[in-house]
C-alpha cells in the first residue's frame, strides 16, 4: 500500500473517531451540571470498573491491589495502594498493559513507522513524550479513551457557546501544537466540535514570524495551543504586529503564566479555557472561562493531594504532590500515578454554576525549582523578573553550578535584567549568583513535542 493510500485509510478512521467524539459530547456537557451525589455515584462505579478490569488483565496492578476488593472499593481506599511513578510505569510496561497483541517492543515499532498520526490494527493510538521530567514515556490509548479525553478537553467550550446562543457563524479553529507524531497534543486538540468548522494546524516549534503569518492568513475565531506561544501571539497583537480577533482561547500543554493570561486578556478580551493534562491521564482539569482556576474532571479523573509519604492531606493543607487515577484508561491503567505537580484546591463555588471542584492554575512542576547544595530557589524567583518585563516575549533559564544562563527573546537591557535576577535570588541564600542574560532571536523548542521548557535544571 502506498503512503497516499495509507494516509487516506487513516483519514477515514480519524473521521469515524471524530463522529464518535461529537456523538458523546452532549453527554459530557450535561455532566458538568450534575449534582454532587450523582457525580460521586458515577465516579465510584467507574472506579470499581477500572480496578476490576486492571486486576483481571494487568499482573502489575493485580499485585498492587491484592488487599483491595474492587467490587466494594471507594475513592478513600486508593490510599491503601502505593503511588505509581513514571520510571516504574516505563520499566513495567508489559506487565501493565491489558490488551493482547501490544507490548513495549510493538509500541516502539509503531512509533518508528509513524509518518502521521496512525492507528494499530486494533484501533489503538501510540504516543511518546519526554514530558517535564525528562524520562521518555511510551503511551497507548484505546478508541473509547480518546473519545472521552477529547470530550473532556472540549466540553467547557461547548457548554459556554451553547449558553451564549448560536455561536460563531463561520468558525475557524487554529491549533498550535506539535504538528507531527509522536506527541498526543495535535490529534487531541485538532477537533472541530462542529463539522462545519474549518481547522488549521501550525507547528508550535516553527519560527515565530512564520506562526504570525499563518495566524494572519487563518484569522481564527477559536485559538488553541501551547500557552507560551499564544501568550507571545497576544503580545504581538498588542504591539500591532498581528491582527486577529479570536472569540475564545484554549491553552494547554504548558503552565499558563499570569503574564501570558494578562496579555491574552489585553489583546483580545476572550474567555480563556486553560487545560491541565498529561499524556498518561489525558485531561485532568479545565477552566470554564468564567471563574478562577480549573475544574477537575471529577467524572473521569480522581486526584489525590498527598504529603511526601503519599498520604492524603486535607483540602486546606498544603500538598507535596498530586496522584491521579484516570478512569477512562483501560488499555494502560494509571492508578495513583504521581503527576509531579503541586495543586491547591479552591474552596468557593464557581460563578459558572458547576459543582465540579476546582484547583488553582498549575504554575509548574516542583522539578522546576533549582537546587544549589542545600539551598532551593523556586522558579517563581526567576518568573517574577522575566515574566513581568514588557520587553521580554519569551525566556528560558538554564541552571549553572553557581547561578543560571538566561535566554530572552525581545529587546530588554540584558545587564539590568541580570541585576534584577541577582536581587531576586538573594533572599534564597544566593548572595552572589553568576547570572548571564543573552538576547536571542528564538529559543529552541522540543523537536517532537514543540513545547518550550522554561527551566532546565542541572
Amino acid at each position: 500500500m502506498s503512503d497516499e493510500a495509507r494516509k487516506a485509510a487513516y483519514e477515514q478512521l480519524r473521521a469515524a473517531h471524530l463522529h464518535a467524539v461529537r456523538a458523546s459530547l452532549e453527554d459530557h456537557v450535561a455532566r458538568l451540571d450534575w449534582p454532587r451525589p450523582r457525580l460521586e455515584r458515577y465516579r465510584t462505579q467507574r472506579l470499581r470498573s477500572l480496578l476490576s478490569y486492571a486486576r483481571a488483565r494487568s499482573p502489575f496492578h493485580a499485585a498492587r491491589m491484592a488487599g483491595i476488593d474492587p467490587a466494594t472499593a471507594t475513592v478513600e481506599d486508593l490510599a491503601r495502594l502505593p503511588p505509581m511513578v513514571k520510571q516504574e510505569a516505563q520499566d513495567e510496561w508489559d506487565a501493565i498493559v491489558t490488551t493482547p497483541g501490544i507490548d513495549r517492543a510493538g509500541a516502539e515499532r509503531v512509533l518508528a513507522q509513524q509518518r502521521w498520526y496512525s492507528y494499530t490494527p486494533t484501533g489503538l493510538q501510540v504516543f511518546s513524550s519526554g514530558g517535564s521530567s525528562g524520562v521518555r514515556g511510551v503511551y497507548v490509548w484505546d478508541w473509547e479513551q480518546f473519545v472521552t479525553l477529547a470530550c473532556l478537553a472540549w466540553r467547557w467550550q461547548a457548554r459556554a457557546e451553547r449558553a451564549g446562543g448560536a455561536g460563531v457563524r463561520e468558525a475557524r479553529l487554529a491549533v498550535l501544537e506539535a504538528g507531527e507524531p509522536p506527541h498526543a497534543s495535535t490529534p487531541l486538540f485538532d477537533i472541530a466540535t462542529e463539522p462545519s468548522t474549518a481547522t488549521v494546524v501550525v507547528p508550535a516549534a516553527a519560527p515565530f514570524d512564520r506562526i504570525v503569518r499563518a495566524m494572519s492568513d487563518a484569522r481564527p475565531t477559536h485559538l488553541v495551543g501551547y500557552a507560551s506561544v499564544i501568550g507571545r501571539l497576544a503580545r504581538a497583537a498588542i504591539a500591532g504586529e498581528l491582527d486577529i480577533r479570536p472569540v475564545r482561547v484554549s491553552t494547554n500543554s504548558e503552565p499558563l503564566s499570569e503574564e501570558d493570561r494578562d496579555a491574552i486578556g489585553a489583546a483580545w478580551g476572550a474567555p480563556v479555557h486553560n487545560l491541565w493534562g498529561s499524556t498518561e491521564i489525558g485531561v485532568q482539569a479545565v477552566g470554564c472561562g468564567q471563574g478562577d482556576g480549573l475544574h477537575i474532571c471529577e467524572d473521569e479523573v480522581i486526584l489525590e493531594r498527598v504529603d511526601p509519604a503519599g498520604r492524603p492531606v486535607r483540602p486546606d493543607e498544603p500538598a507535596a504532590r498530586t496522584l491521579a487515577t484516570g478512569l477512562a484508561g483501560r488499555t494502560f491503567p494509571f492508578i495513583r500515578y504521581d503527576l509531579g505537580d503541586e495543586v491547591t484546591l479552591l474552596p468557593a463555588a464557581c460563578p459558572c454554576g458547576s459543582p465540579m471542584l476546582r484547583v488553582a492554575d498549575v504554575a509548574g512542576r516542583r522539578d522546576d525549582d533549582f537546587r544549589y547544595g542545600g539551598r532551593v530557589v523556586p522558579a517563581s524567583a526567576f518568573r517574577h523578573v522575566l515574566g513581568t518585563d514588557p520587553l521580554i516575549s519569551e525566556y528560558q533559564v538554564r541552571q549553572t553550578a553557581g547561578g543560571a544562563d538566561v535566554l530572552v527573546v525581545g529587546s530588554p537591557d540584558a545587564a539590568a535584567v541580570a541585576a534584577a535576577l541577582v536581587s531576586s535570588l538573594s533572599p534564597y541564600g544566593l548572595s552572589e549568583p553568576e547570572i548571564s542574560v543573552s538576547n536571542v532571536e528564538q529559543i529552541p523548542r522540543h523537536a517532537s513535542t514543540g513545547k518550550l521548557k522554561r527551566f532546565i535544571a542541572l
